[in-house]
């Protein structure tokens, strides 16, 4: 399926992944495009292994992610992704 990946800069870029893709593979493809390391460690991986279509995603969703700054100054950023489209039906 094709995901549709936003960030705040408003920047679209589209992300192909399998039809049972989990959070965890989404976040592998969305690295690529962005040229952004996702790093594990600030990232929520208590959901990785969930499928996207048990959060609604499918075929064209719209997903949002978002940089949540870090209080330490670090130039480390988590991302977080929301795909309110899907969800909020």
């Amino acid at each position: 399926m094709k995901v549709v990946v936003e960030n705040l800069t408003g920047t679209l870029f589209y992300v192909q992944v399998g039809n049972k893709a989990t959070v965890a593979d989404l976040k592998r493809e969305i690295e690529s495009p962005t040229e952004a390391p996702l790093r594990p460690h600030l990232i929520k991986d208590d959901v990785d292994g969930v499928l996207l279509v048990d959060y609604g995603v499918q075929d064209g969703s719209h997903v949002y992610m978002f940089v949540n700054p870090l209080d330490d100054g670090s130039t480390d950023h988590p991302f977080e992704l929301n795909w309110f489209d899907s969800v909020l039906g």
